[in-house]
């Protein structure tokens, strides 16, 4: 079975005093608002609408947590990088983003999102900052792989996994399409191994923790 295949919603949180309190091991997702990543979420789980997809950019504007069936949590991040929001809520996601990343105890690795066409924005690049310094885990998914020729593809990973090497021994890269559910296998190879790791992945989620609304004011 997927790794995400039973994944249960849990709860959404605007402000970081409504995250759940930090409990099981945590695998966040990230990305730009068009970069795809309501669509590899959906593609990983086998569903077309575990995560929001709209056809309009930024309209993920929650922290959205999942359950998953084997334990541990699925933590979809706001969209960012959109044009067309205030700048205030920005600038509140923005804070949201980088506190979360670089203070949440229960992460033990982010999934970053980037079209493979457009990759390594200056918000992506922003976001390793934030996250790297962590000593955690990243997996760069470059969505939409379907979109270039294998050879352009190959290119511009291998262009990615260069770019990352300087950055992190510990940030990885692949190619992704969700049509097709192409690179499904190995990013959940990546995933398992990161909940594996941390005590999770192997066995049926518990049915009592981490109840939806339960506040986390201390550790986020």
């Amino acid at each position: 079975m997927s790794l995400f295949q039973n994944a249960t919603y849990l709860a959404s949180a605007h402000r970081l005093d409504e995250v759940p309190a930090p409990g099981e091991p945590e695998v966040a997702f990230a990305g730009r608002s068009n970069a795809g990543k309501s669509s590899a979420i959906n593609a990983l789980a086998n569903r077309t609408r575990l995560a929001f997809v709209s056809k309009t950019p930024g309209r993920t504007q929650q922290i959205n947590f999942f359950r998953l069936a084997r334990g541990g949590l699925l933590v979809d991040l706001p969209g960012y990088g959109y044009a067309k929001v205030p700048d205030a809520l920005r600038r509140h996601w923005e804070e949201i983003l980088s506190r979360f990343l670089q203070t949440r105890p229960t992460l033990c690795g982010l999934v970053l999102v980037m079209d493979v066409r457009h990759p390594l924005t200056e918000r992506d690049e922003m976001m390793l900052r934030w996250f790297l310094p962590t000593g955690r885990p990243v997996h760069v998914l470059l969505t939409k792989a379907d979109k270039l020729t294998r050879r352009e593809g190959a290119l511009t990973l291998e262009q990615v996994r260069t770019k990352l090497g300087a950055l992190s021994e510990r940030a990885t890269a692949q190619l992704f399409a969700s049509p097709g559910r192409a690179g499904v296998a190995e990013a959940e190879r990546v995933i398992a191994g990161w909940l594996a790791a941390a005590g999770a992945g192997n066995k049926e989620a518990p049915s009592q923790r981490g109840k939806p609304g339960a506040k986390g004011l201390k550790g986020i």
